[in-house]
């Protein structure tokens, strides 16, 4: 599987790990994300995309 794992950048500037093996991104009419895993776990986060690099696998989404 290639699934890419999830880091959310805080307001503060601290990078953590929010989810692995992430299947999907869905962007809400609220303006914020909603994560879904490879398990179907589901995470939703006021924040945007910053960055996806698929050869590294790594989801970048900034806290708004």
């Amino acid at each position: 599987m290639c699934q890419s794992n999830a880091f959310l950048i805080r307001k503060n500037g601290t990078e953590e790990m929010i989810m692995e093996d992430v299947s999907l991104i869905t962007p809400q009419e609220d303006g914020s994300l909603e994560l879904t895993g490879l398990f179907g776990d589901r995470l939703t986060l006021n924040a945007s995309i910053k960055e996806m690099d698929l050869l590294k696998h790594k989801i970048i989404i900034q806290e708004n």
